[in-house]
């Protein structure tokens, strides 16, 4: 079972909202819309997005990554050492 099973509809109700947007951003260049205006639904998209992954992540150590851990051993290991990389390129994105 995956960690967000159960936030999995409010996932999926956050990520079509994210679709609409990056979709609105479709919209604006087909419209010739102002660059600022875009640059401006771009942030708010990327900050939708950021929180999504967040999110996510939060729920991947409080799930799988609490689970390994009290088993212990390479699978904790493993599982530490894969929440390190996602929050490096969460930091670096």
């Amino acid at each position: 079972m995956a960690g967000y099973t159960d936030s999995k509809q409010d996932h999926l109700r956050r990520l079509r909202r994210i679709e609409g947007q990056a979709r609105g951003l479709q919209r604006m260049v087909e419209d010739d819309k102002y660059c600022i205006d875009i640059l401006t639904q771009v942030s708010a998209t990327t900050s939708a997005l950021q929180s999504f992954a967040l999110s996510l992540l939060e729920e991947h150590m409080a799930h799988c990554v609490a689970e390994a851990a009290q088993k212990g051993g390479a699978e904790a290991e493993i599982k530490v050492k894969e929440a390190a990389d996602a929050i490096a390129r969460l930091v670096r994105s």
